[in-house]
């Protein structure tokens, strides 16, 4: 029940993400890897069973521990759980617990109510786990990181489309345009400007820029799984990244 635990499963579960945080500064990367190995808890959970009660109840368990942190009682000891309430306040604790509950569709499998509710879904998913990482780390430029979590969490989402698809899902409403949308994001990246405290959190969005140009270029990438980077195209965006000191 330790970072390193938490690093692990991060490195098996979202290899991507494991490199971004090894990139970052080490006392950085003891309070992201616990939040990271939270979120892949939480995302995974709605598809280790076809079961949509048990996978309620899953999603609960991790509402129950965010509870505990934030009401200061003891935490439930659990490899992933233990660590993360070393890491988060009260506030924090509460942000992430409406991460929990927009993974409820996952469960659900209906349409989103339009293209508000899909940035709604990437909003409490990407957004705001983004800046509950950036707070912890001393942050204090919430819109701009949010920004930054919001076009992160709307490329993978994009990039996830035919997976989704495949999985029997239904992931763009009706008339939703992914050029628009990765337009609207990523000029909201463009300009946002998080201080220095946060540039360590936002590392795991540095494939955003370059994903939702190619939606912009091409909005038939989506459905075509034309979006994935290849390996060398991602570390040379990561060290650019590390070079400006922003995604």
């Amino acid at each position: 029940m330790s970072v390193d635990a938490c690093a692990a499963l991060v490195q098996r579960g979202d290899p991507d993400r494991f490199l971004a945080t090894m990139a970052a500064p080490v006392a950085a990367r003891a309070v992201l890897f616990p939040l990271h190995a939270f979120a892949l808890e939480i995302a995974r959970a709605p598809y280790l069973t076809a079961e949509p009660l048990i996978a309620e109840m899953r999603l609960q368990w991790w509402r129950d521990a965010l509870d505990e942190i934030a009401e200061g009682r003891p935490v439930r000891r659990h490899e992933v759980a233990t660590p993360l309430a070393a890491v988060l306040d009260a506030t924090g604790a509460r942000l992430l617990d409406a991460s929990v509950a927009a993974r409820k569709w996952d469960i659900a499998r209906d349409p989103f109510p339009g293209a508000a509710g899909l940035m709604a879904y990437v909003e409490a998913t990407a957004a705001t786990p983004a800046w509950v990482a950036a707070r912890a780390l001393g942050s204090g430029t919430e819109g701009a990181v949010r920004a930054v979590g919001r076009a992160g969490g709307l490329a993978r989402y994009l990039a996830a489309v035919p997976a989704l698809r495949a999985a029997g899902r239904d992931p763009l409403p009706p008339g939703t345009d992914p050029g628009a949308l990765a337009r609207d994001t990523l000029a909201g990246l463009r300009a946002a400007r998080p201080d220095g405290a946060a540039r360590a959190a936002c590392l795991a969005h540095w494939q955003a820029r370059a994903v939702l140009a190619r939606v912009i270029t091409d909005p038939g990438r989506v459905e075509r799984d034309g979006l994935a980077m290849s390996e060398f195209a991602k570390r040379v965006r990561l060290a650019a990244a590390l070079v400006r000191g922003r995604v």
